[in-house]
């Protein structure tokens, strides 16, 4: 298995009523986070409201997680940032505090070109004395990193050791498997492709309803490791569920941390311009909670 393989958790940020970073609420979620089997943890991703973070609360965010997780499981860091220097800034930043690894998607303000791509991710291979997995988020960044960039980033940077791609395309995947194979970590970055996934190839998942059921996702890899792949089966039918209504249906942040609310998990709430689900939305996400068995049972 390479390198962070299984289940990781993109984790959120817990912010408290005056939207300032709540240490204490991260230290327990990474600890309840490890104590439910997974694998990782993924700090400054996409769910960990990474955009809306400043500088120095970013760095606040990780020296936190890795301070709590001390070394128990991997810690990857995002290190995403529009400009090439600023992710250089970033992510040395944060592999001085001792990430294992950093995730790093493309600019999302600006569109690059296949070639500027290559530099952006090139530069920051060459820059930064840490490995690498890129991060393929086209949900949110509009890019969705094209394969042959990839293979030669790959071939290229023996740094650059992996990718979390969120495009929920198996076909991706798949092509991905077959170039590179286990000399380059596939991590599924959508829950409805992780069991297919791995079937085909893929070594693992980072994903935003480990946030809520972090049990059964270590559960189905752990199935999926053992080979009872009707469990597996079953297991991704009920998750598939959850990310239906909470990942795909609302903004995704306020979903997934009024859906861990709802289990017992503190997470806070959004940070602006994010906001609060309504009534109605809240009642969607508990029937979906209830449908797939997991409310009330933390």
């Amino acid at each position: 298995m390479p390198m962070l393989g299984g289940v990781l958790v993109p984790h959120v940020t817990p912010f408290d009523r005056n939207e300032e970073i709540d240490e204490p609420t991260l230290r327990e979620l990474v600890n309840h986070f490890i104590n439910a089997g997974l694998n990782g943890l993924v700090s400054l991703g996409s769910n960990g409201e990474s955009p809306y973070l400043s500088f120095e609360e970013k760095l606040k965010v990780v020296e936190t997680t890795l301070d709590e997780a001390n070394g128990r499981v991997p810690v990857v860091a995002g290190a995403t940032e529009n400009s090439t220097r600023g992710a250089l800034r970033l992510g040395r930043a944060l592999l001085d505090l001792g990430a294992d690894a950093l995730l790093i998607g493309p600019p999302y303000y600006f569109k690059p070109s296949s070639k500027e791509l290559f530099a952006h991710y090139s530069t920051l291979a060459e820059g930064l004395d840490g490995k690498i997995f890129l991060y393929n988020v086209p949900k949110f960044t509009g890019t969705n990193i094209p394969l042959d960039v990839i293979e030669r980033l790959a071939e290229e940077h023996s740094n650059v050791i992996g990718i979390k791609d969120s495009s929920g395309s198996m076909g991706r995947i798949t092509e991905l498997a077959r170039r590179l194979g286990d000399r380059f970590t596939v991590l599924a970055g959508t829950a409805d492709v992780m069991y297919p996934s791995w079937v085909i190839g893929a070594h693992g998942a980072v994903i935003a309803v480990a946030n809520v059921v972090p049990e059964l996702c270590a559960e189905l890899w752990r199935a999926f490791m053992e080979g009872n792949h009707q469990k597996a089966r079953e297991l991704q039918l009920r998750l598939n569920l959850i990310n239906e209504v909470v990942v795909k249906r609302y903004n995704q942040i306020s979903a997934v941390k009024a859906a861990m609310a709802m289990r017992g998990i503190k997470a806070g709430k959004p940070r602006l311009p994010s906001l609060p689900l309504d009534e109605e939305a809240l009642g969607d996400i508990k029937s979906a909670l209830r449908e797939a068995g997991v409310l009330n049972s933390v």
